[in-house]
Formats: structure tokens, C-alpha cells, sequence
């Protein structure tokens, strides 16, 4: 059996315009990978380094991501790898005494972040599989995860949406491993990056990085070495890589 190598690959990063995606993207493209950058964010995609190709897509939407797939296979002829990376950090406490006018989760929210988190997942899955399948390519799905899957106080919507990109992962794993498609899940914990640190507030992360055996936030760098682990080990299937310092242990 071939083994997949990132030099020479056609990868798609969805996500990928800021932050932890535009991590990833640059690691795979320094590892010799022609690397598409897919994201909502025009501004973002007209500031991409030389090199990086970027699409505008919105992950959301079936019809363009069929049609971006589509496009990204008649340029390079086929997507070795997806990762995707594209989500939304979102909290908001299911009972919330301090707004009498709405105490509980609003249902609106809740649906907007699984939209934005997990039905992105199976869309873009959907749509970047279908071309695999078609072409024969024997490729690779990441899904970024998070330690919020475990559970994490104030992030119901958060917490389920990513609890289920690692069940997805899991059974498309056994599902496209007969296809030559591996798919694997990279659960980073808590990041130094510009969304974590909107996210939450300074006393909280000092709390997290006090209860890390590494006493420190990870980095954008170190989640895009994860990524690029799973790809190019050709027995890793249905593992979800927990990256987080040791927090969870």
C-alpha cells in the first residue's frame, strides 16, 4: 500500500483565513502540500502569504461546498486531505438567573452553534468524500475537535457539537476505511490563540494554565503538528488526539 505524504498532496482547510486553520495551513504548505484555504472571511483570504490558495465558501451550505469541491478536483485533479477546521467557539449557560427575560439556553443560539460546529462537518465531509469515492483517491479527513467534548461548563451547544464531530469521526471511520479513506479527529485543548483569549477571560485561562501539568497554553504550531501526525500514519483510523498539555489526564 501507498503511503500518504503531505509533499505532493492537494489539501483543503476549511477555516483557514485566521487563526488555528491558518496554522495548519502554512504547516502543511511548509511540508510541501498544495493547500487550498477555504473561509467566509473575504478580507482574510485576499491577506493570504503566496503560495496558499483561497476560496470564499461558507461551510454551511451543501451547494457551495459541493461546488468548491468540485472546482478544487477540475484545478489538481483530486483532494488528498480535508481538514476541518472551521467552527465557532460559543458559551452560554443553560440557566441563566441574571436575565429574567430569557433564564434559560436560548434554542436559537443552540441551533445556530451546532449549524456552525457539526453540520459543517458532515457538509464538508459530504461533499469533499463524494469526490474521493469518485476520483479513487485514498485520502485523509482531520476533524478539529476540542476538549470542550468532554464536557465543559457553560458551553452546552459548544460541548454536544464537538462530542459529535468525534462519534462522526469514529464511524467514518469504519464506514470509509473500505474506500482507503482514514478519518481521524485532533482535540486541541486550550490554545494561545486570538478566539480563546475573546473567549475567555484572563483569570480563567490563568485558572486553566494552573491545572496543566505544563502550566501553559498550547500553540497554533503544536495542533498543526498533530494534524500533520495523523495524516501521514497510514494505521491511525478513528483516533481522536487529545492536544492539550495534559489537562484531561
Amino acid at each position: 500500500m501507498s503511503r500518504l505524504k503531505i509533499d505532493g498532496a492537494v489539501a483543503l482547510v476549511t477555516g483557514a483565513g485566521r487563526g488555528l486553520g491558518f496554522a495548519i495551513a502554512g504547516h502543511l504548505q511548509g511540508l510541501g502540500a498544495k493547500v487550498v484555504v477555504c473561509d467566509r472571511d473575504r478580507e482574510a483570504l485576499s491577506q493570504l502569504p503566496s503560495g496558499l490558495q483561497g476560496l470564499p465558501l461558507d461551510v454551511t451550505q451543501l451547494d457551495q461546498a459541493k461546488l468548491v469541491a468540485g472546482d478544487i478536483v477540475a484545478q489538481h485533479g483530486r483532494i488528498d486531505i480535508l481538514v476541518n477546521n472551521a467552527g465557532v467557539i460559543y458559551s452560554e449557560p443553560m440557566v441563566n438567573i441574571m436575565n429574567p427575560a430569557g433564564i434559560m439556553h436560548d434554542y436559537g443560539r443552540f441551533r445556530d452553534a451546532l449549524t456552525a460546529n457539526l453540520d459543517s462537518v458532515f457538509i464538508m465531509t459530504s461533499a469533499v468524500v463524494e469526490q474521493m469515492v469518485t476520483k479513487r483517491t485514498k485520502g485523509v479527513i482531520v476533524n478539529i475537535s476540542s476538549i470542550s467534548a468532554y464536557g465543559n461548563e457553560g458551553q452546552t451547544a459548544y460541548a454536544a457539537a464537538k462530542a459529535a464531530v468525534n462519534a462522526m469521526t469514529v464511524t467514518w471511520a469504519k464506514e470509509l476505511g473500505r474506500w482507503g479513506i482514514r478519518c481521524n479527529a485532533v482535540a486541541p485543548g486550550f490554545i494561545g490563540t486570538e478566539s480563546t483569549r475573546r473567549a475567555l477571560s484572563d483569570s480563567i485561562l490563568k485558572h486553566i494554565e494552573s491545572n496543566t501539568p505544563l502550566r501553559r497554553l498550547g500553540t497554533a504550531g503544536e495542533v498543526a503538528q498533530a494534524v500533520a501526525s495523523v495524516i501521514e500514519n497510514d494505521f491511525i483510523n478513528g483516533a481522536v488526539l487529545d492536544v492539550n498539555g495534559g489537562l484531561t489526564i
